[in-house]
């Protein structure tokens, strides 16, 4: 069991105006992989006939509504009110890192803002979010790659996790063809390389993250990057035993590197 003084405190900020609540319960599900929710809220003008499909949502979550009302037609003053609020829970200084739920660019400079204080920042939102704000973030999460998780958890298809947690499963062939794809890992190898070409994995994904917040291999079809690079079949993989324990340490090797 993790200790949750060693875990991230996370702040759950959610612009239900440019959100999705059919699949609220994956994100936060999602996010408490990576720490304790402490808060969450959602910001709207929930008086609007356009987020009258929110509550059930809303109440099963425990989710806390913020009332915003929409002054002039067309504009939307929950962005506001959620940077206001995202400001003032920075300053309380109780929060490792905070989840902004949009597929927004207003909150690019909210993010970086964010980042300057070293609060790490999950963002979450649509493929088609701009990629300024997906950048902005430490790590961005695609709301497309949650759905079908969603759907598992209502209707309890635990036997089909696999299937249903990832996208459309690329073929080898088409991850061979991705040639952006096939080139953040195998720099990310190359950063790391020893002497006989073997990188660390754990280390790979960290830089890869770093340069890439929105990746993910369930964008792919696959459930880790592990099995995303088996299938591709292009790059080596080595599993060692870390000490005396049972854990494996998994390394991976670009099989261009036999040729040197």
């Amino acid at each position: 069991m993790k200790d949750l003084e060693t875990e991230k405190k996370i702040a759950v900020l959610i612009d239900a105006e440019n959100a999705q609540y059919s699949v609220l319960g994956a994100v936060l599900a999602e996010l408490s992989k990576n720490g304790h929710i402490i808060v969450k809220k959602a910001y709207g003008d929930w008086s609007s006939s356009h987020l009258k499909n929110w509550k059930q949502s809303l109440n099963e979550l425990a989710i806390n509504p913020v009332q915003q009302f929409s002054y002039t037609q067309g504009k939307n003053s929950s962005d506001a009110a959620m940077i206001i609020d995202a400001m003032d829970l920075l300053y309380s200084k109780k929060f490792d890192a905070f989840a902004l739920i949009s597929s927004d660019s207003d909150f690019t400079k909210l993010a970086s803002r964010l980042k300057e204080s070293q609060i790490y920042v999950f963002g979450v939102g649509e493929q088609k979010t701009p990629l300024a704000f997906r950048n902005a973030c430490d790590d961005f999460i695609y709301t497309e790659v949650l759905k079908d998780l969603d759907t598992e958890q209502v209707t309890e298809k635990t036997n089909q996790f696999e299937s249903q947690a990832t996208g459309v499963k690329k073929t080898r062939q088409e991850l061979c063809c991705d040639t952006r794809l096939i080139n953040i890992i195998r720099n990310s190898i190359n950063k790391y390389a020893d002497d006989e070409g073997w990188a660390p994995l754990a280390r790979c994904g960290g830089l890869i993250k770093r340069q890439y917040p929105d990746f993910d291999a369930r964008t792919y079809g696959y459930s880790t990057l592990t099995k995303l690079i088996e299938a591709a079949s292009i790059f080596d993989i080595h599993r060692r035993q870390a000490g005396s324990s049972r854990v494996h340490d998994v390394y991976v090797k670009d099989k261009r590197s036999r040729n040197f």
